[in-house]
């Protein structure tokens, strides 16, 4: 079993055939998948869809592009709305210097939020950091200093100090179908390093296809390609890589619960 710990149905790349997809994902042996929050005030688009399919659960979270449209969400309110069942994370939230769409401030306030969230939850936050490697690492440690909590750094493309961080403060690192191409050299090489009990896979669906589809849309069923090239690059089989991420997914995303066949 594989399991896609981050993708998101709820856009409209998926709208006309959201059916087939998860179908085609249970089909290549994805059991589990989770579609993620952009904004919170649309988390009932996200939610309907997590009830309507077994293996579909979601988070709650403002990604980082929104972080200033939602500053008058608080910790309190994402609480709340994650006591729902098919809620497993908080998220996504994080810093993004490569597109800048919301003000520096407004990401990190919106970060720390989610934080606070998490912690008090105990749900994993679903961490988005691209081209913010120094204030990620900053926030991290000084939030980590007023109390633990379970993290994520999705869709994994930062350098190796962030990495080692992450993993020090006890995070888990998720990886694309960025690690499948052929300029990710460096990836390979971080993921490599990566402890086994740390590491996930991920679509980011639509985006980021891994080879051989890249350039076209993803979706949750391809996350088998990502899990191969991981498999190889870490030097164990497909088997025993799918084992691993999906016993570390389950014991991240604590409040999932296993198929039946997994109980044991």
């Amino acid at each position: 079993m594989l399991v896609d710990s981050h993708c998101h149905l709820d856009f409209p790349d998926f709208a006309e055939e959201r059916t087939a997809i998860v179908a085609r994902a249970l089909a290549a042996g994805v059991g589990r998948m989770v579609t993620i929050s952009t904004r919170v005030k649309r988390f009932q688009q996200i939610v309907e869809i997590a009830e309507a399919f077994d293996a579909v659960y979601c988070s709650v979270g403002t990604h980082p592009h929104n972080a200033d449209e939602e500053l008058d969400i608080t910790a309190a309110d994402l609480i709340r709305i994650a006591a729902h069942p098919k809620v497993v994370a908080i998220g996504e939230a994080g810093l993004d210097y490569f597109y800048d769409k919301a003000p520096r401030d407004a990401q990190a306030q919106g970060f720390r939020n989610h934080i606070a969230a998490a912690r008090e939850t105990g749900l994993p936050l679903v961490i988005h950091a691209r081209n913010a490697d120094d204030d990620m690492a900053a926030i991290l440690e000084n939030e980590t200093e007023k109390g633990a909590f379970p993290f994520i750094l999705h869709c994994f493309s930062s350098g190796r100090r962030l990495a080692e961080i992450g993993i020090a403060l006890g995070g888990y690192i998720s990886f694309s179908g960025i690690l499948t191409f052929k300029n990710s050299d460096e990836l390979r090489a971080i993921a490599a390093d990566v402890p086994n009990d740390r590491l996930l896979v991920e679509t980011d669906a639509p985006y980021l296809a891994p080879i051989p589809f890249r350039g076209k849309r993803n979706e949750p069923a391809y996350v088998a390609h990502t899990a191969k090239v991981l498999a190889e690059t870490i030097g164990v089989s497909e088997a025993e890589v799918a084992a691993l991420t999906t016993s570390n997914f389950f014991r991240l995303f604590r409040k999932m619960p296993r198929p039946v066949e997994q109980s044991a």
